[in-house]
């Protein structure tokens, strides 16, 4: 069969369940993968999960009484803010050093029935709060194609763990677009479920309440699927989640889609973005897709500006009398971030929250007329690893969030958006197109981005 390591999850999967794989060797192959590649990207981190050969072990056991295993002897990485049992779990900082987990994260304990082995922490940002993955504990996580440039944050260490063939699966977070944008930057699927579909009950508490969700990575959307359906479905423990298995869906092509280039905000975009976009749209013209120009009409104060007052006084609440006793314990932006939050008003929060359900109200009446929003994931490529984001983006100075414009309100409106390779654009580097639909049709929006993963691929 060759090498493990050059399958994908579903022939991992497949190989494994009919036992012409044995898990052992998936698991030795893509531990050859980290060890070579590894030590150049810093993608994961921490130590190899001690249950491993157990898990192993195990997994031998219950593919020998055949049982229904859709993900048997697939590695996954998990990203290091994420609970594994009896494994170290830091969130990126320096305060959870030591701290080990006592049980699995609802998501990880699915995929681990599912048949899925853990074979490595990705690396975050701290707290997942930050477009940059690096921090004080295991320090810079670099781009695959080029170790001066960054994938971005804050599930960089995911993203370019799959990109780089160190695992076919990742599962990350996404708060504010931490499992899309990395995804776009590096050139793999990243897939935000609709808040609730995967309960999420056990782990960190964490500064994006109602906003994030656990969030599958994988190097196509077929191999994204198959772990997104070993992890949904209602949880008693989780009162947010939500039932999606009645959604309706249809025929992809008879979908009613929509193209915004700009996502209808004011915001720079680079031309090399840009061309790869439309490029992209009009490859699914050809192939049939009826696609209009339409922008979303959003308040006129709409704004990731106008949104942020909740992530820093979420962290505030968290780790301010941390931060009081000694800042420099932190990374120093999200250290800013914490003292922001400690200065933000009440009525600040009040206005931020009323910000993120005129966007919600916004998008979900969007919808009501498109089936489909199809937008950039990123404004830009790549950029370099020692700054947190491009000082220019089509040709216009931006603030240091200006590349992360496109992702944040999909959270607030709690819908289901994915990212998708759609060519190259400056030097080579990935460019990702975002698909966004209403929540609860994350089922609709994968057969939809199977197609146009697709049409994309024909032509690359």
């Amino acid at each position: 069969m060759g090498d493990p390591a050059s399958l994908d999850a579903a022939q991992i999967a497949t190989a494994c369940a009919a036992g012409s794989l044995d898990p052992a060797d998936v698991v030795a192959a893509f531990q050859r993968c980290i060890a070579v590649r590894n030590s150049d990207l810093n993608a994961v981190v921490g130590e190899t999960p001690s249950g491993l050969a157990d898990d192993i072990a195990t997994l031998r056991q219950r593919i020998a009484r055949h049982e229904a295993l859709p993900l048997a002897g697939v590695p996954v990485i998990v990203k290091d803010v994420i609970w594994v049992r009896g494994q170290r779990v830091t969130q990126g900082t320096l305060l959870f050093r030591d701290f080990v987990a006592a049980q699995d994260a609802l998501a990880v304990a699915r995929l681990k029935q599912a048949g899925a082995l853990v074979i490595g922490m990705g690396n975050s940002s701290e707290f997942a709060c930050k477009g940059l993955t690096t921090n004080k504990l295991y320090g810079l996580t670099r781009h695959p194609m080029d170790p001066a440039l960054t994938p971005g944050g804050s599930s960089g260490g995911c993203a370019a763990a799959v990109a780089a063939g160190l695992a076919p699966l990742a599962l990350g977070t996404d708060g504010g677009g931490s499992s899309r944008r990395p995804p776009a930057h590096v050139g793999v699927v990243g897939f935000k479920p609709s808040f609730g579909a995967i309960p999420d009950p056990i782990g960190f508490p964490h500064a994006f309440v109602g906003l994030q969700v656990v969030a599958p990575i994988a190097r196509s959307v077929q191999d994204t699927r198959l772990m997104f359906e070993a992890m949904v479905g209602t949880d008693p423990r989780d009162p947010q989640s939500i039932d999606i298995s009645n959604a309706p869906t249809q025929p992809a092509r008879s979908l009613r889609v929509a193209w915004s280039p700009r996502l209808g905000l004011d915001v720079p975009v680079d031309d090399d973005v840009r061309a790869c976009l439309q490029q992209g749209v009009e490859r699914l013209r050809e192939a049939g897709w009826a696609i209009a120009d339409t922008d979303p009409a959003w308040p006129a104060d709409a704004s990731e500006d106008a949104l942020m007052p909740l992530q820093h006084v979420g962290l505030a609440d968290l780790f301010g009398d941390e931060w009081k006793r000694d800042p420099t314990q932190f990374d120093a932006d999200v250290a800013r971030q914490i003292e922001r939050g400690l200065q933000w008003r009440g009525a600040d929060v009040a206005r931020a929250r009323q910000a993120g359900l005129q966007i919600a109200l916004t998008l979900a009446e969007f919808h009501s007329r498109f089936d489909l929003l199809v937008c950039p994931t990123t404004p830009c490529v790549a950029w370099r690893n020692d700054r947190l984001g491009p000082e220019t983006i089509g040709g216009r100075p931006v603030e240091p969030r200006g590349h992360a414009v496109f992702t944040p309100f999909v959270n607030h409106a709690m819908a289901a958006a994915i990212s998708i390779p759609c060519g190259r654009g400056r030097d080579g580097l990935p460019v990702g197109m975002q698909v966004i639909a209403a929540r609860g049709r994350d089922r609709q929006l994968l057969d939809a981005a199977a197609e146009i993963e697709a049409v994309l691929a024909q032509a690359q």
